[in-house]
């Protein structure tokens, strides 16, 4: 599809909210930020940008409430959608059936020629926690993309001394059917601005950017490859999160003349208040919804955020002890498998950090016990599917899942009648560990080495051997605050200071592997701001995309 069939009608500027680009454009940028497509940014901003912002104020409102001592449980006005066991989601579309070995990554040409290469089932294409928002990686992204899924994709790595540069082309028979993650509704995009028809401009929504472009010049294309235009969607609070991401997929489905429930989604259920409406979000998202994913990290990093003041009870043990097995995220996933397939959504699990190195045969046998493991924990709860960073650990994930579904390409029949959880199992935050000096020195050294990595434009960096996404920084640095505040001490004594913190920054920047160019000092800026001030910033990339990251033409 060249151009899409416009069936709705465009606002101009001189009609009222006008989108602007305010990033550089470079070569081939044109081809993305086509005037069809910024007067459908332009569409969706008018209609759904003012609804965005109060979702927004919600969220900081429940933030407010659980900070004060209202605990989150499962809503009574909502009770008669839970309690109605006859409806049910639309479900997988074409090219979904089976999604049991998923791979993620980020959607610059390399990656996106390794994951289509890769055997998986389906790529996740990530635009949001495994790509540093660059002006450059959202619109070459896109680029990625659009020219992935018409068969014209092909990269060249930049020659070095040892001779030209590698070459890279999608070879696979069968690729996998991508699934793109948006931006979450928090997230801005400072290189296009909107107008509303009150003469205010703003940021535009990284969402609806991510999601409007891929859309408008995608969704014809994949449909006549047999697929779809499908979706993961992140971050989500609440069913009227869900609600809104419904209206958007009828609408974009009405403007370029396709038919509704088209479009597929599957939501991440990775933030607290999320896990106490799972049947609201699918129910709300019932025409375009094929499932539910457990974001683990995200998940963790919610409850820390979201009880980080709450005392010494919610206080949780070094990152490597939240396992899940713990009683909190079993309860969790449990739950999630549960509500699926009562609905009949897949359940997809989570992505374990354990990454294979084909330098050192010793971390990758380790890597694939420890994947061999988790994938089959999820197999036999019932998950119908699963994730993994890197191509070598496809065959691990799958054997698992082989050998629980066998032909099958789901167990979206199996019913999890077995299971009961109560709000309080949601919140049974007891571990029982302790936190460790080397506990700490991680976290800071994982945010701090992570953060200097996407300030260079990388949002997936492999560290220590684990696969570190803006996710698992979030854990480390939300870690360390509420350690600090909540007059934590280390299991030898030594009490969680900010000087204490201090010293460990400096200790990370001495043995850091500096070169030219390299941005530690400002990760270790940033690091301090959201990790050592009195204010919690609710996510740690926000300012410093402000402030880093933002480009003029």
């Amino acid at each position: 599809m060249s151009t899409p069939t416009i069936t709705a009608p465009i606002q101009t500027a001189q009609q009222g909210p006008a989108i602007a680009v305010t990033g550089p454009i470079r070569e081939r940028y044109d081809e993305v930020l086509t005037p069809e497509a910024l007067a459908f940014l332009t569409e969706l901003h008018h209609r759904f940008g003012g609804r965005r912002h109060d979702r927004l104020a919600d969220r900081m409102r429940r933030r407010f409430e659980i900070g004060n001592g209202h605990d989150p449980r499962f809503r009574d006005d909502t009770a008669h959608i839970r309690e109605d066991r006859d409806w049910r989601v639309a479900g997988a579309g074409p090219g979904l059936e089976d999604r049991r070995v998923e791979i993620t990554g980020p959607t610059d040409p390399k990656m996106t020629i390794n994951a289509l290469n890769s055997g998986a089932k389906v790529w996740l294409a990530d635009q949001e926690d495994a790509t540093s928002p660059t002006w450059q990686n959202v619109i070459e992204g896109q680029l990625s993309l659009r020219d992935a899924i018409r068969g014209e994709l092909s990269y060249t790595a930049p020659a070095s001394e040892t001779g030209p540069g590698k070459e890279y082309r999608v070879t696979a028979e069968r690729t996998p059917t991508i699934v793109m993650r948006p931006r979450g509704w928090h997230l801005p995009e400072k290189h296009i601005d909107f107008t509303d028809r009150a003469g205010r401009r703003m940021s535009a929504s990284g969402s609806l950017v991510d999601f409007g472009l891929y859309f408008l010049h995608n969704a014809q294309a994949l449909i006549d490859a047999g697929r779809g235009p499908y979706f993961y969607i992140a971050k989500l609070e609440s069913s009227e999160e869900a609600k809104l991401w419904d209206d958007v997929f009828s609408f974009a489905e009405e403007y370029v003349g396709i038919a509704h429930g088209t479009i597929r989604a599957t939501v991440l259920i990775e933030t607290l208040p999320a896990a106490f409406e799972m049947d609201e979000i699918l129910y709300e998202l019932r025409d375009h919804c094929a499932g539910l994913n457990a974001g683990r990290w995200d998940y963790i990093f919610s409850i820390i955020k979201n009880y980080r003041g709450r005392g010494a009870r919610f206080v949780l043990p070094d990152r490597s002890e939240v396992t899940m097995t713990v009683p909190f995220m079993r309860a969790y996933t449990d739950l999630l498998v549960q509500t699926c397939h009562k609905r009949g959504a897949y359940a997809i699990g989570g992505m374990s950090a354990f990454i294979p190195n084909r330098r050192d045969p010793e971390v990758t046998a380790r890597a694939i016990e420890k994947v061999s493991a988790d994938k089959k924990r999820e197999a036999g709860d019932g998950f119908d599917g699963t994730w993994v960073a890197h191509p070598d650990l496809i065959p691990t994930a799958q054997a698992e899942f082989d050998a629980v579904l066998g032909e099958r390409p789901n167990q979206v029949d199996r019913q999890r009648d077995d299971v009961h959880v109560t709000a309080s199992d949601l919140l049974d935050l007891h571990i029982g560990r302790p936190i460790t000096a080397r506990g700490v020195r991680d976290n800071v050294s994982v945010a701090i080495r992570y953060l200097e990595a996407w300030l260079r434009g990388l949002g997936a960096v492999a560290i220590d051997n684990l696969m570190e996404d803006a996710a698992t920084a979030e854990i480390s640095r939300s870690q360390v605050w509420q350690w600090i505040h909540q007059d934590r001490t280390t299991e030898d004594g030594t009490a969680i200071t900010p000087e204490y913190v201090e010293g460990l920054i400096r200790e990370v920047l001495a043995q850091a592997t500096r070169s030219a160019g390299d941005r530690f000092e400002d990760a270790a800026e940033i690091f301090r701001e959201v990790a050592l001030r009195e204010e919690f910033p609710a996510f740690l990339t926000l300012g410093a995309y402000s402030r880093y990251l933002t480009e003029t033409d």
